[in-house]
């Protein structure tokens, strides 16, 4: 058996250590390709023969000799899943325990259990559709962070419902009711979101963070955001 397998794991080492070459190639063409360019996560994808690498929050794709670039979407049409868009999110994901929880709404359902974290704008109509459709959610806790980017008056809006004597319940009057809280004066950490979802590179509303620090942009049916 000792025979049969030492072959065996030498062979494995080496399919590797080719693998790993070819990945340190491909980076080394692109980057001289692209000066300047912070080339990322190099990786041999399972379709086509492709490369995957990682520029900025792009996911773009090449063949080995780096001949051409591919930039899109690569969908697989049995399941109609969007494979690109899925690697990037698992490229993109936060660690959820690091996240600064101490700066967002906190929305309790029944016993809380499940946990999810929101990037979200007061005047976001996708964010106002993913609040009226999470009425029907149970047993989950739903921290909000205020990220006001889309109009001038967001920054008063996410302040007013910060200021509010119960949080959570000005910003579902204001998502759900359009029902706008008295205006805030309290210290707001708008600045701090906006830092935070900078770091993150968090760029439209709603994101959604789930526990195992998967990011899903935009607004997704409640029965997909149930079962993941």
């Amino acid at each position: 058996m000792k025979k049969l397998l030492s072959p065996l794991l030498i062979a494995v080492a080496c399919a590797s250590t080719v693998a790993l070459a070819s990945e340190a190639t491909v980076k080394k063409a692109v980057e001289a390709y692209l000066p300047g360019a912070q080339v990322e996560h190099v990786r041999k994808t399972p379709y086509l023969g492709l490369y995957e690498f990682k520029l900025g929050d792009e996911l773009l794709y090449t063949d080995e000799k780096v001949s051409y670039i591919f930039a899109g979407n690569i969908i697989d049409p049995k399941t109609r899943q969007n494979l690109t868009q899925e690697r990037l999110n698992k490229l993109s994901a936060i660690k959820f325990s690091e996240l600064p929880l101490d700066l967002a709404v906190k929305l309790v359902r029944g016993n809380g259990k499940r946990v999810i974290a929101t990037f979200e704008d007061p005047n976001c109509g996708y964010c106002k559709k993913l609040a009226k459709e999470m009425q029907g959610m149970s047993n989950v806790t739903v921290y909000t962070f205020l990220l006001p980017i889309l109009s001038r008056d967001s920054a008063e809006k996410s302040r007013a419902v910060w200021c509010a004597a119960d949080r959570s319940k000005a910003w579902g009057d204001l998502m759900v009711n359009n029902s706008m809280p008295a205006p805030g004066t309290c210290d707001a950490p708008i600045e701090k979101v906006l830092a935070l979802a900078q770091k993150y590179n968090i760029r439209g509303t709603p994101t959604i963070i789930l526990p195992n620090g998967e990011r899903i942009p935009g607004a997704i049916p409640v029965a997909q955001l149930e079962q993941k």
